[in-house]
């Protein structure tokens, strides 16, 4: 049973690699909030403003400053969005280090719906703001920690316990308590991914997109990325160029 799925993994991987970033490829069992019964739906309000790296009403997590800007759309349990980290994750961060770009994290929940009933996508983007507000030299570390050892689809994905570790490894305080009260940030997450199906999609007040119509989707200075997404090569060319 492993086998298969890691077999049916890594064909989804090559799938959207040829097809490149930001194409919908159903393989990949991305889906809209509410679109499978056993995804936790949350109800509390979203907050609003902004709170540490955090900007509620643009929908993102902010890290650096440099005057090139980085969007990046994901999911925790996607795995091309994993691919993509591993083969872009270090050019990213050393641009990040360096002054050279503001990375802005958009994170989704489309697989909610398999993770067995956990919402572990939700609980990871939960975790990633609950670092971002209040541990800013932390947020990095701990996205790409989200894509170590990446939760397989149809996992129950990591738990509460872990993801806190794990932010916890990666520099961050104790968010223990913040992920047992995180109801606000998980339906900022779930707001996100619906709104993000609705468009238009703007960066810095301009419409960039349509919709968001999968993950990873990314974008340098308002330009999508079409390569691959583990085309190392092709990315630092385009981030360079933009």
């Amino acid at each position: 049973m492993t086998g298969t799925r890691v077999t049916g993994r890594m064909r989804r991987i090559a799938a959207a690699t040829a097809l490149a970033l930001g194409v919908v490829f159903a393989a990949a069992g991305c889906s809209l909030l509410g679109g499978a019964s056993n995804v936790p739906v949350a109800t509390d309000a979203p907050p609003k403003g902004t709170d540490g790296a955090v900007d509620f009403d643009g929908g993102f997590i902010t890290v650096g400053d440099g005057q090139k800007k980085v969007d990046i759309w994901f999911d925790a349990m996607c795995p091309v969005c994993g691919a993509f980290e591993k083969a872009n994750g270090a050019t990213l961060a050393k641009a990040v280090d360096d002054g050279s770009i503001t990375l802005r994290l958009h994170p989704l929940t489309f697989l909610d719906a398999v993770s067995n009933g956990t919402g572990y996508s939700t609980r990871a983007a939960a975790a990633l703001t609950c670092v971002a507000v209040s541990d800013r030299t932390a947020i990095l570390p701990f996205y790409q920690a989200l894509f170590t050892d990446q939760p397989e689809e149809n996992s129950n994905g990591l738990t509460d316990k872990e993801l806190a570790s794990r932010a916890s490894k990666a520099g961050a305080s104790d968010i223990s308590g913040c992920l047992s009260d995180s109801g606000p940030y998980q339906a900022w997450a779930q707001g996100n991914t619906a709104n993000s199906q609705k468009g238009p999609i703007e960066v810095d007040g301009k419409k960039v997109l349509d919709t968001i119509k999968g993950t990873p989707t990314v974008l340098v200075n308002g330009e999508q990325y079409p390569g691959g997404v583990d085309d190392a090569k092709a990315f630092s060319r385009f981030l360079a160029g933009h």
